[in-house]
């Protein structure tokens, strides 16, 4: 299955996926094994914590924050995944993977509200605006990547400015707005008998 780890490079010809649809990497890849339930739930679990970019011990504190709260868990568990700053400086498109955006937070290249943020777990709210520092609209990844947005496909929760290097939170993410393959009920599920 694509992850989009790789950058641009999932959205082009090159991509491994698309090459070998029917096949795993390796000598024995068409020998695929049959997952038991708990499996399924654990590679559910896996790919979604691969995509975002977080640790067991980061994934396992949004679970924990979704099912204390009264909404329900799996669509709160990915509302809080989308808002956050490296995810949201990747869907803007001034990062090409979400790992890109972690080390633009990171070295200090973003701003939140004119303010600068280098937590790249930083949970955008709405309104928030966010923006690529003075100095660092020079870098020639962040021109690279905003150039190739529109293979990517841009989400109808957030605003851009190219010119500006300019983004705003117009409204928060929605479980609708995310086009991923998740199945978030899954985590849920293998979060709750664990």
């Amino acid at each position: 299955m694509k992850l989009f780890l790789k950058g641009d490079k999932c959205y082009s010809a090159k991509c491994a996926v698309d090459k070998r649809p029917d096949k795993a990497p390796g000598e024995h890849g068409h020998l695929r094994p049959k997952f038991s339930e708990f499996g399924i739930r654990l590679r559910e679990k896996q790919k979604v914590k691969r995509i975002y970019g977080l640790t067991e011990r980061q994934f396992r504190k949004y679970i924990e924050k979704a099912s204390r709260s009264k909404a329900e868990t799996g669509k709160l568990l990915i509302s809080l995944l989308e808002r956050r700053l490296d995810n949201v400086l990747y869907r803007l498109g001034f990062a090409s993977s979400r790992k890109e955006a972690r080390h633009l937070v990171h070295f200090g290249h973003i701003l939140v509200n004119g303010k600068r943020v280098d937590v790249p777990s930083y949970q955008i709210k709405e309104g928030d605006a966010i923006e690529v520092a003075q100095k660092s609209r020079k870098i020639g990844r962040i021109n690279q990547s905003i150039e190739s947005l529109e293979r990517r496909g841009f989400p109808g929760w957030l605003e851009l400015d190219k010119d500006n290097y300019k983004g705003v939170v117009r409204k928060l993410p929605l479980r609708e707005d995310v086009t991923l393959p998740i199945e978030e009920q899954l985590i849920v599920e293998f979060y709750s008998r664990v």
